[in-house]
């Protein structure tokens, strides 16, 4: 990742006069400063899904500052979206989400560069997208894209926030290679149509912003190199009662992704695992 301290050439990378205005609520903040601002702005930040937690996600980043965000989402918008998708307006229904997320970011921040895939995310292109990013933040609604993104950002040794929701509870936190994955805390995918999605079973739209903005401030964290992360730590949200509650987490040594005797080295058939349908039909959809 560039330091943000100076232009690919080398030369001193200086904010312009509508920079300094658009970031100086950040840039008076001593943890950020206009040196955090440009590490913000030579960041590389790849989102996948652009639904309920990948909205305010993205936008939050984009607002930020952050100089790249890259999108995997291969649906299209559906007015059902609508109650929590904050990207997404009426008028875009129909029209690809990835399109429709680009437009807004960039209507919020010109400044920005937004890169959109619109691919499902598969065991065969997964490296090749995640590669291009400094950090990965999980917004998927189903388990196949899960442990494809925990495996994939593992294997590539990057930074993931991962997130989810459903009713009125929601959960985050944050993987670092050789501190834990998603595998140590869910070793095995819950029989297929035991969890139901928030299709079948509902979320509540503002929790969608809540949980999604913690995901965002923690990338925000990762980049900064301020504060803690939530690693080792799963933040747990019950917005009914209003009550958040913290499970300390480890390193499972019996992992077969980041334990001692690995048995996972490359990307496997996670429709297998998980038994679902086939990531065609599911991965990398705008999760929640």
């Amino acid at each position: 990742m560039n330091d943000g301290q100076t232009t690919q050439s080398g030369a001193p990378r200086v904010l312009t006069p509508q920079q300094v205005m658009r970031y100086s609520r950040h840039i008076i903040m001593p943890q950020v400063g206009p040196v955090g601002q440009r590490k913000l702005m030579a960041a590389k930040v790849l989102i996948i899904g652009a639904g309920g937690l990948g909205s305010p996600i993205a936008v939050y980043l984009a607002l930020a500052g952050v100089g790249t965000i890259g999108i995997v989402d291969f649906d299209v918008v559906d007015l059902s979206n609508l109650q929590r998708q904050i990207l997404h307006q009426t008028d875009d229904v129909g029209r690809p989400k990835v399109q429709s997320a680009k437009e807004t970011l960039l209507a919020y921040n010109p400044e920005v560069t937004v890169i959109t895939h619109e691919t499902p995310l598969t065991s065969d292109n997964a490296f090749a997208i995640i590669d291009q990013y400094d950090i990965v933040v999980n917004g998927a609604d189903n388990f196949a894209t899960r442990y494809l993104v925990n495996d994939a950002c593992y294997l590539r040794g990057k930074p993931l926030v991962d997130g989810s929701i459903l009713l009125f509870d929601g959960q985050a936190t944050t993987y670092l290679p050789g501190k834990g994955c998603y595998r140590c805390l869910f070793p095995e995918p819950p029989p297929p149509g035991l969890v139901p999605s928030c299709a079948e079973a509902g979320v509540l739209g503002a929790l969608c912003g809540t949980i999604g903005s913690i995901q965002a401030t923690e990338v925000l964290k990762l980049i900064l190199g301020v504060g803690e992360p939530l690693v080792g730590r799963l933040l747990l949200y019950d917005a009914l009662s209003m009550e958040v509650r913290i499970v300390k987490t480890r390193r499972d040594p019996r992992c077969p992704l980041c334990g001692d005797h690995p048995t996972i080295h490359d990307l496997i058939d996670y429709d297998a695992f998980c038994g679902g349908p086939p990531l065609t039909t599911t991965g990398a959809r705008a999760g929640h």
